[in-house]
């Protein structure tokens, strides 16, 4: 096969909404202060549920409307930077609950952009004719990473999940993937004590890297997909922050009539679960131009970034 294609996608976000008015129940923070620093509204908080039982739910439906059954999946990812369990892997359990048999099956950590990473892993192994049909899952649970007494990062984070099911194809929709990090910046944004971890971040260093040097990268990831950034009917970047969403799209200068993910605003920065998280959002309301090139890109912790334009489904 010369390439592969995304043919189905899922989510699951936690029923428990935490909206910034509960917030200000919580630390010294306030509605307008939140809007106006990050954009985000609300957010979804997982009680109960596990990252396996959050990425099992979005990769159940990814896979129910894909029309395959479960033996035809060769391999399953789950990106993910909050999952407790270790081994066995959170992809093994997903396979598990899914009855999905004998594939391979491992656990990604990119941070925020470990969804972008695992769907051009899932890509490259079925261009390379190792797997036929490939399961690729961003899963965060954010909220167990949280310190609920700092106002600069609760009010930020988000749980759920997004899952999209590969299948090789001779017309290939998924196009080469633009990676990299810059490791001399990573403690930009880290995970700090190693037996109760919490999330960090030096917040306006990670803001000014995002505006001023990913759009370069984002224009990059076009031209190895064969297009121009004039040509994205959609942008599907890392839900971090809505000023950083708005303000690579205006660096980049993209038509008025492009389609870009502002989830953010009702799930807070769910870190890898992001952008499928979006993506099958926007696909379920019908936002998503069938068809047409549309660019998934995320960055984040290490501090490293991916990226590739897709066909939609």
């Amino acid at each position: 096969m010369s390439g592969s294609r995304v043919v189905a996608l899922g989510h699951h976000q936690p029923q428990r909404v935490l909206t910034n008015a509960d917030l200000e129940t919580m630390v010294d923070t306030n509605d307008e202060w939140i809007r106006q620093r990050t954009g985000i509204a609300t957010r979804h908080i997982a009680d109960d549920e596990s990252v396996t039982d959050m990425a099992a739910g979005a990769a159940s439906k990814a896979l129910a409307s894909s029309g395959l059954t479960p033996s035809d999946i060769g391999q399953v990812i789950v990106a993910t930077c909050s999952a407790i369990d270790r081994c066995p892997s959170i992809a093994a359990q997903v396979a598990g609950r899914l009855n999905i048999p004998d594939a391979v099956c491992f656990d990604l950590n990119n941070a925020c952009a470990g969804f972008c990473t695992a769907l051009a892993t899932a890509d490259h192994t079925l261009r390379a004719g190792a797997a036929k049909h490939a399961l690729v899952i961003g899963a965060e649970k954010m909220s167990d990473l949280t310190d609920w007494t700092d106002r600069a990062s609760c009010i930020l984070l988000g749980d759920g999940a997004g899952a999209a099911v590969l299948s090789a194809s001779d017309d290939a929709q998924i196009g080469p993937v633009t990676w990299g990090s810059d490791p001399s910046r990573g403690n930009a944004v880290r995970l700090v004590d190693d037996w109760q971890p919490r999330f960090a971040q030096e917040g306006q260093a990670v803001f000014r890297w995002a505006t001023s040097e990913l759009p370069a990268v984002v224009v990059q990831a076009c031209q190895r997909a064969g297009i121009a950034t004039k040509d994205l009917a959609g942008i599907v970047t890392h839900q971090a922050n809505l000023r950083i969403i708005e303000a690579m799209s205006r660096k980049l200068d993209l038509r008025d009539d492009v389609v870009i993910a502002r989830d953010v605003v009702h799930s807070g920065n769910t870190s890898a679960a992001s952008v499928p998280l979006a993506l099958s959002k926007m696909a379920e309301r019908g936002e998503l131009p069938s068809g047409q090139p549309v660019l998934l890109f995320a960055f984040g912790g290490g501090l490293s970034w991916a990226g590739q334009v897709i066909t939609c489904p």
